[in-house]
């Protein structure tokens, strides 16, 4: 049997700029998914501790978004891309919150090109699976996501030149937490206005411009603060974040704006920004140790692994 994990990721800074080359700052976190499958067979069969139903997919599968149920996509993405010799089967299970906004997607589709016996480096490994969630899901989305769950450094953020794909890990101080809180709406990028944010962006439109270029200044401003310690410096520069994304990109939501807002007035908490694509989700914080007790404190986790185990 191969054992397969990946973490999600929260990205701490660097929202929009992924897609366009530009710099991010993601970390891998303690929450992902694990796959677990016995090779064998000309179907790939996976069983999810999140959905009712089973995904089916040939390994010769053609069309990934003509399979069902709608999860099994991700998995039929993978397989189309990779082109596994064989099939298995197996189980899916995940500790990571669904439409959040913590790249449950990038997880599964990481885990299971390494359970289906991918070999490259973490770099081709994200770039892969950034092709197979294209091909499941209809979104040309950035390499971000793949690349913090495939790359991830135990104790580190990831600066990550999207461009050349270069990687620089940025450590995260002992005396801070890193808190991610769900604003109570959930969202996928295929439903959202992902897709017309990236087209506005491509045709020169001022404000998503200027979104962009002022939040590479701020990831590399952000790297400088938290390599230094400089927290209160760090937590402005997410809250500069947050307010682009919501004037310039227009990407968040009534609901993520009074979560931010909430938690920046609160003593200890340096600042907080939506994580994600936006339209819903997630909002991450820096703080003090210990000032929240809601959502889920996330440690910068190591990057994918895989097991081979005899039962």
């Amino acid at each position: 049997m191969t054992v397969a994990f990946a973490p999600g990721r929260v990205n701490l800074i660097g929202e929009h700029t992924d897609y366009s080359g530009g710099l991010v700052l993601p970390m891998a976190i303690d929450l992902g998914t694990t796959v677990e499958l016995n090779r064998g067979g000309s179907d790939v069969e996976l069983r999810s501790d999140t959905e009712a139903d089973a995904a089916v997919v040939p390994i010769d599968v053609a069309d990934p978004t003509s399979v069902t149920p709608a999860w099994a996509r991700y998995v039929a993405g993978v397989v189309a891309v990779t082109r596994p010799t064989a099939g298995g089967r197996g189980t899916i299970t995940t500790t990571l919150p669904i439409g959040a906004g913590l790249s449950s997607s990038a997880a599964l589709t990481v885990a299971v090109a390494l359970a289906l016996g991918f070999t490259g480096t973490p770099r081709e490994l994200a770039v892969t699976c950034q092709a197979a969630e294209e091909r499941a899901s209809g979104v040309h989305g950035g390499v971000m996501d793949q690349l913090a769950s495939a790359a991830g450094v135990e104790g580190n953020a990831l600066l990550i030149d999207c461009s050349s794909l270069s990687i620089t890990p940025i450590p995260i101080p002992d005396h801070v937490d890193v808190v991610v809180i769900h604003s109570g709406e959930s969202r996928t990028l295929a439903a959202s206005g992902y897709m017309t944010r990236r087209a506005e962006l491509e045709a020169g439109h001022p404000q998503r411009v200027r979104h962009v270029e002022s939040e590479n200044e701020r990831v590399l401003a952000f790297a400088e603060a938290l390599t230094s310690g400089d927290l209160v410096a760090a937590g402005g520069l997410m809250v500069a974040s947050h307010v682009s994304l919501r004037d310039d990109y227009e990407v968040s939501t009534p609901a993520l704006d009074a979560l931010v807002d909430r938690l920046t007035a609160t003593r200890g908490v340096y600042g907080a920004r939506l994580t994600g694509a936006g339209f819903g989700g997630c909002v991450v914080a820096l703080t003090g140790p210990g000032i929240l007790n809601e959502g889920w404190r996330v440690r910068p986790s190591a990057g994918a692994r895989v097991a081979r185990l005899r039962r």
